[in-house]
């Protein structure tokens, strides 16, 4: 039996084994809480996958998610329909609570006129996800989100997105639209054929030992090389898989479309015999012509980014040369967001589209610049120098003999990376017309012209960075120092700072010598007579600049026209000479640039 002393003893030490545990306990609580909060980011609102591709309809779905997630911001409409009934439809994201959409500038950012090229959709819904995503979290972005309006069209094309995710990706560069490619006076009745049902149009090869023209390779089993001058092979190639539907002795020649939806814009536009694709006539195509009636309708439009594939290019126009160079005033901008984009896509070249890659006659942006007045560039997504991304990698791509040279760099990236997903390989197939012929040797469409899947995001997030920069620097127009100053009996001197502290003007160059944006407006209101309205250098001596009064009635100065807009990066100081009393309130009303004003009271 334990002693009195034992059972006292015993207590004591229960009593610290059991205030110890709670100590522990509560020490470790807030320590366990802490690293399950900061074990992960915060979960997402709306999960969206950038790793895979989207159809149209998938498209669409994530959208309404997004618009169902963030009813304040987002609105998605359409804004007419494909030639096959299908939807283009916008997301608008404003914030209503910082102004109406037509009160600010505004970044217009559309993909996929080509149809089968498809990633820039996904760079669309990637950035009206992360702009909501990150809304209240990210400085940057919510002053993005309050201060700008979003018009995002993630397929101008969708029949030809629709025709290229469900077919062989063969002939859906083009809309749907019927053309009679052949000349035959029949229409699309010879497009591609995929004969083995695989999904890709392959290439077809027929064995003919010592009677061939080609020969497979040393370097890769893969690859067919033609034979030297006087040499045989064993090797001839047949064409694309596919048979003559039309039976005019011609392999898929007359397939959905077939011409080039941007080449049908209203600006230095070219009939078909001289610029292939361009259809009849400007704006011929419904979903061309419902484009250009949302870009009327939205004159605060200040830029323009339309995603292409692929090379790795930040593009301007002119689409041609005889169009001419932009003024001086123009290209000085557009060559620093340029500049500062080739720093945001590594790989990607900032380029003027006639001399740095071909000429376009009737392309969008030419319109959207020349025709609208809206800054406009045309990012093409995806450079194939991307697959080898370290500068010892890039130089072993020169070397002919080296894995990953430029001939064989492909396959090796294929195998080690992609574990053969992307490659068809030869496969014996008993074709209806050649008899047995083995067909292969392509890619599928999903390769070249798109990123691997597991590359596309960060793809997503550099080239969406490139344009919210250009968004960013889009004019925003805004009042520094107001002062009165009273020089005689109701009479006053009124200054004003109006400044645009971003890089592009609200009225471009080009724009003005085109008469294609209204002026910039600037009104004074009040009980007062204006004797005078200046442009002037110092509030303290009064030196002009340029006195506005010079084309302009006296009775009109209550509301003057800046036809050349106000530049960019600029404050100007505006001077009235005024004679009345009270209240007036003087404001700068600019299409591109936003409105801002200012109540002055006369004392």
């Amino acid at each position: 039996m334990k002693t009195i002393k034992q059972r006292i003893m015993k207590k004591k030490i229960n009593s610290l084994v059991g205030f110890a545990l709670l100590l522990l306990a509560l020490v470790m609580l807030p320590i366990s809480a802490n690293a399950q909060k900061s074990a992960s980011d915060p979960a997402h609102k709306v999960t969206i996958d950038f790793n895979r591709w989207h159809d149209v309809h998938e498209v669409y779905r994530d959208m309404r998610r997004l618009e169902k997630a963030y009813p304040e911001f987002l609105t998605m409409e359409s804004v007419g329909k494909s030639y096959n009934g299908l939807d283009i439809m916008v997301m608008k994201i404003n914030n209503p609570k910082t102004g109406s959409e037509f009160s600010k500038a505004a970044m217009y950012i559309d993909a996929n006129i080509h149809g089968n090229e498809i990633q820039g959709g996904e760079v669309c819904l990637y950035t009206i996800w992360y702009l909501m995503e990150n809304y209240g979290r990210l400085e940057g972005i919510s002053k993005l989100v309050d201060e700008r309006v979003f018009y995002i069209f993630p397929t101008v094309n969708p029949d030809g997105r629709q025709y290229y995710m469900e077919g062989t990706g063969g002939g859906a560069r083009t809309g749907h639209v019927p053309v009679d490619s052949d000349n035959d006076g029949l229409y699309e009745e010879d497009g591609p054929n995929d004969l083995n049902g695989n999904g890709v149009i392959e290439q077809i090869r027929m064995y003919v030992p010592g009677e061939g023209n080609y020969k497979i390779s040393s370097t890769d089993p893969r690859i067919m090389e033609p034979v030297g001058f006087g040499k045989t092979g064993d090797y001839i190639l047949l064409g694309s898989e596919g048979i003559d539907d039309d039976g005019d002795g011609r392999v898929n020649e007359d397939g959905p479309g077939s011409y080039d939806p941007n080449r049908n814009w209203g600006v230095d536009w070219e009939p078909n015999y001289i610029q292939g694709g361009a259809m009849e006539y400007p704006f011929q195509l419904p979903e061309t012509a419902a484009i250009n009636r949302f870009l009327i309708a939205h004159p605060n439009i200040a830029g323009v980014q339309a995603y292409h594939n692929s090379g790795g290019m930040i593009l301007r126009g002119p689409g041609t040369e005889s169009a001419g160079e932009y003024p001086s005033s123009d290209v000085r901008f557009y060559d620093e967001l340029g500049k500062n984009g080739e720093r945001i896509l590594p790989f990607y070249r900032y380029i003027v589209i006639w001399s740095g890659m071909y000429t376009v006659h009737g392309g969008f942006i030419d319109w959207t610049n020349d025709g609208l007045g809206m800054i406009s560039f045309s990012n093409e997504l995806w450079s194939s120098r991307q697959y080898y991304t370290s500068p010892e990698l890039q130089e072993q791509t020169k070397d002919p003999n080296n894995p990953i040279s430029r001939s064989t760099g492909g396959y090796f990236f294929d195998d080690h990376l992609e574990f053969g997903d992307q490659f068809v390989d030869w496969q014996e197939f008993d074709h209806p017309d050649y008899g047995m012929v083995e067909m292969g040797g392509r890619w599928k469409k999903t390769r070249g012209r798109l990123p691997p899947r597991f590359m596309n995001e960060e793809l997503c997030h550099r080239n969406m960075a490139f344009t919210l920069y250009q968004a960013s620097e889009m004019p925003k127009m805004e009042l520094g120092e107001t002062k009165v100053d009273k020089i005689g009996k109701n009479t006053y001197r009124v200054w004003v700072d109006l400044i645009n502290p971003k890089v592009a003007p609200t009225i471009t160059g080009r724009a003005a010598k085109n008469n294609v944006v209204r002026p910039d407006l600037i009104t004074l209101d009040g009980d007062v007579e204006i004797i005078s309205a200046s442009w002037i250098t110092s509030k303290e001596t009064f030196d002009y600049l340029k006195p506005i009064t010079s084309f302009i009635k006296q009775e009109e100065l209550n509301r003057i026209m800046i036809r050349n807009g106000h530049p960019g990066k600029t404050s100007r100081t505006l001077q009235y000479l005024v004679k009345g009393k009270g209240d007036i309130d003087i404001t700068y009303d600019s299409v591109k640039g936003g409105t801002v004003s200012a109540k002055l009271k006369l004392k």
